[in-house]
């Protein structure tokens, strides 16, 4: 073996566990393996973790705040409408130098995946050309996956289905669609079945802005579900934001929780942005902005979490931390309870993984050595923190480093290092009831 992390905690809840690695490959994971002449890297009862996965995001956009202006409302609206002015003055150079910066600061945060959405309503397809470049560059690091989203309706903006036809010849990866921006609900429904429909001919994934609306009429989702399930495309299709249903009554949601979980439709929640964009025509009481993240995982749909945005015309905020969003979701969903606080960090690492189909994720032998070491004993703490990234892994290969987050104290008689994790079994010592998970 080429690599051995010594005395890891693992996100399942076991401790001092040892993973070796061969070829850029898990070799083998267990407790005090043998490996002569290997290096070793002590984890000291740290917690390692696959990389985290960013399942909704807009590369096109980042770092872009304040070009051509700030968006003054801060609503949704109004950052369409920047973008809008922004793009005919986009350049390919431009784009991929912020694209690049951001995925620098990715990588640094233990981010490896990222699933974003880019514009196609553009008929020079200069964000098109710009991502797949940059998906070129930074695939010896990072895996970044390219939705064909087009931003002002497929059937609302001319050209644009042919545009997006035009972007999956060139590479992009997964079709989307945003029918709620379309002219009317039939218009919606009518971009839904045919985006599916080509999506099938083609043997591609889907992904759709689908019902990011404080309207509980509007259902997309529903659509998306049936054409999904019509189609044969299950596990294939992600509704992303679905915030229209944080209005819909509870005898319809129980109608359409069953449909999505039947169609093996996921959903992707974006916290940060949804509770920043969503509610703004409420007075009080005021609705939390975020779909229903704990009743869709309750009922067996998977659930990832996006950041979605970075300093763009959207939100004026973000570095790029998968663990500031899932800490932001378990608050809002009020997903508190132990089980609760890991299915968040399930949700911006295995979970997305699961939906972008990356092969060869996870910590098992066989799969790749892509690997996060946290400045943490388990999944919740990591949370609480929103833990330093030690160490981060790519292939076998150490890609980013940093200490453990710290502090040094000038008090009189109080010690002079600060540390702000537990140590294992505190938790009880002061009457708290953790539970691994």
């Amino acid at each position: 073996m080429d690599v051995v992390i010594r005395n890891a905690s693992l996100p399942d809840g076991r401790r001092h566990i040892d993973i070796g690695i061969d070829g850029g490959r898990i070799a083998a994971v267990g407790p005090a393996l043998a490996a002569r002449g290997a290096r070793e890297i002590d984890a000291a009862g740290d917690l390692v973790t696959p990389p985290f996965v960013d399942a909704h995001f807009h590369m096109d956009a980042t770092l872009s705040y304040g070009l051509p202006r700030v968006n003054q409302s801060g609503t949704l609206l109004e950052g369409i409408a920047l973008w809008g002015e922004l793009k005919p003055h986009l350049t390919q150079d431009a784009l991929i130098e912020r694209a690049m910066q951001y995925c620098d600061w990715a990588v640094a945060r233990g981010l490896l995946a990222v699933r974003s959405h880019v514009d196609i309503c553009d008929e020079r397809l200069l964000a098109v050309e710009a991502l797949l470049d940059v998906k070129r560059r930074v695939a010896p690091y990072l895996d970044l996956q390219l939705v064909a989203f087009p931003q002002d309706g497929v059937l609302r903006s001319p050209g644009a289905l042919e545009n997006l036809k035009r972007a999956v010849a060139m590479g992009v990866d997964v079709v989307g669609g945003i029918p709620h921006f379309e002219r009317s609900m039939a218009d919606g429904a009518e971009s839904v079945r045919i985006l599916c429909e080509f999506a099938a001919e083609r043997g591609l994934m889907v992904d759709m802005h689908c019902d990011e609306s404080d309207d509980p009429l509007s259902r997309h989702i529903e659509t998306l579900a049936f054409h999904s399930q019509r189609l044969g495309m299950q596990g294939r299709v992600a509704g992303s934001h679905l915030t229209s249903m944080h209005s819909m009554d509870n005898y319809y949601v129980s109608k359409l929780l069953p449909l999505i979980r039947e169609a093996g439709v996921a959903a992707i929640a974006n916290p940060l942005i949804n509770i920043t964009l969503q509610g703004r025509h409420d007075s009080y009481p005021k609705r939390r902005g975020m779909t229903r993240v704990p009743e869709l995982m309750a009922a067996g749909i998977d659930v990832a979490f996006g950041h979605d945005c970075v300093m763009d015309p959207w939100y004026s905020l973000g570095s790029g931390d998968m663990l500031e969003v899932a800490h932001m979701g378990l608050h809002v969903a009020q997903m508190t309870g132990q089980e609760a606080m890991h299915a968040c960090f399930l949700a911006v690492t295995q979970t997305p993984a699961r939906i972008l189909g990356l092969d060869g994720y996870g910590l098992e032998p066989g799969c790749h050595a892509d690997l996060v070491i946290l400045d943490a004993g388990d999944t919740v703490e990591a949370l609480r923190l929103r833990a330093a990234r030690r160490l981060v892994m790519r292939r076998g290969r150490v890609v980013s480093e940093a200490p453990r987050a710290g502090a040094r104290l000038n008090l009189p008689g109080r010690p002079v290092g600060v540390d702000f994790r537990l140590r294992p079994g505190a938790a009880h010592e002061v009457g708290l009831d953790v539970k691994n998970t």
